[in-house]
């Protein structure tokens, strides 16, 4: 007999995307009633997010207060709460595989969005926001004009876009940058520090980019390389192309496994050549390791990467237990609130951006383990910005309590989403934040190392 709620890793199965069963609204409809029945007798995941809420609401509204009562025609409403940030799956649901209930809410959330998809309902805005490497090559040189475009500052493209596009005036944007990641590795020569005890272990990085780090926050990708070169591992970057999991985030699973073969492909070849895969984001990592697998299972080169993909902090965890780190790493006195990004827990490797952070001396570290409620489209799009500041005020009421000189996360949309709350909250008192904006974990240590800036 399964245990509920044991200690045991939840597992889960390949999604059967290419079966036409899969599609089949009947057999959605029967699958949604089966799971909302056992979370309507169970209620555990009511705070995560607003998709339970709206789920037993309608319950309890209903004419027979049970899910009987309830109308598939209202399921919408609750598959447009979630942001597939896998939380109920890992952290709350005593029911996930291998217990015989078998269930997985967000994949099953996902096959809901997918059958849409291929009846032709989708958001236009969201699925152009989706192409990252078109938009991040389209946008590149015209950056700096696209960013005032874009900014929350400018009073006039900002209601238009509201207006046409349905983006919340409201929302912060990400900024894109004219010098991409691998355009500033290509300019910079790489220097290993021979020093470092693990240098003799002759370990070797190669960083996948990712389309965000690339295009939008080069500086990290540059402080992963440089922490990375400190403790003595040799790096490359490498960039074959976007993770996918901006059209996971749209249900268009044939993309993603388009870029699944296309990227794992480069990146094993790399692997071959002694390289371990880092990724500095963390819904790319959870891409790579988890996602992946169960949309392509048969590809040999997906799996093969999966085993040997790692997480910036994870690894830099382990150089240090494993060979131990160079001196040298200074105090932050002003402390940093740390987020432990959804996408990272999921991966089910422990909190590792907090564990790397404690190695800094006498520097005082608090963490959050809420989801920010951004969700990637959900958090800037009109119709569900405000429902991404209310999942996120947890997250961002603790970031603003703590009052920390830095706020970090994994997951760059996540932390930006947590320091543009916490600032309003702040403002709304009176008072001014003390970080000035969101950073990754990575970008704080290599800042102890004094490696920049």
């Amino acid at each position: 007999m399964a245990r509920e709620g044991s200690l045991d890793a939840p597992t889960r199965h390949p999604l059967a995307w290419r079966d036409e069963g899969f599609y089949d609204a009947e057999k959605i409809d029967a699958e949604m009633r089966r799971v909302f029945d056992i979370c309507h007798g169970c209620r555990r995941c009511f705070n995560l997010c607003d998709s339970f809420p709206r789920l037993f609401t309608l319950i309890d509204d209903s004419p027979t207060g049970e899910l009987d009562g309830v109308k598939s025609e209202d399921f919408p409403k609750v598959v447009e709460a979630c942001t597939l940030c896998d939380m109920c799956f890992m952290t709350k649901c005593p029911y996930v595989p291998p217990h015989p209930y078998n269930l997985d809410f967000p994949h099953l959330m996902l096959r809901y969005r997918a059958a849409e998809v291929r009846a032709g309902k989708t958001d236009f805005t969201a699925r152009q926001l989706a192409e990252m490497d078109r938009n991040g090559r389209l946008i590149g040189p015209v950056a700096p004009l696209a960013n005032i475009a874009t900014s929350r500052k400018t009073p006039l493209t900002r209601p238009l876009m509201e207006s046409v596009l349905g983006i919340d005036r409201r929302a912060e944007l990400p900024k894109f940058h004219s010098k991409t990641f691998v355009m500033a590795d290509r300019g910079d020569p790489i220097r290993v520090n021979e020093a470092a005890p693990a240098y003799a272990a002759k370990k070797k990085v190669a960083i996948f980019a990712t389309c965000f780090v690339n295009y939008n926050k080069p500086k990290t990708g540059l402080a992963a390389r440089a922490v990375l070169n400190h403790i003595g591992v040799e790096t490359k970057v490498s960039y074959p192309g976007c993770c996918g999991m901006p059209f996971l985030e749209q249900a268009e699973l044939d993309r993603v496994a388009e870029n699944a073969a296309k990227v794992s492909k480069a990146l094993v070849a790399l692997v071959d050549e002694g390289y371990d895969i880092v990724t500095p984001t963390a819904s790319c990592g959870l891409m790579l390791k988890f996602e992946w697998p169960l949309i392509v299972p048969e590809n040999a080169d997906v799996k093969r990467l999966a085993r040997a993909t790692y997480d910036i902090d994870e690894y830099v965890v382990m150089i240090a237990k494993q060979h131990g780190l160079p001196e040298g790493l200074t105090p932050l006195p002003e402390g940093v609130t740390v987020h432990l990004a959804c996408h990272a827990r999921a991966q089910n490797m422990g909190p590792k951006a907090a564990e790397m952070l404690r190695l800094l001396p006498d520097t005082p570290i608090d963490v959050i383990e809420r989801c920010s409620g951004h969700g990637g489209t959900f958090g800037i799009m009109k119709e569900t910005f405000p429902l991404a500041m209310k999942v996120g005020k947890p997250a961002m009421r603790a970031a603003a309590a703590q009052a920390r000189g830095h706020i970090a996360s994994d997951c760059p949309l996540a932390g930006k989403h947590i320091v543009q709350g916490a600032r309003e909250m702040d403002e709304a008192e009176g008072k001014t934040l003390p970080a000035r904006e969101a950073e990754h974990p990575i970008e704080i240590f290599a800042r102890s190392y004094g490696l920049m800036e």
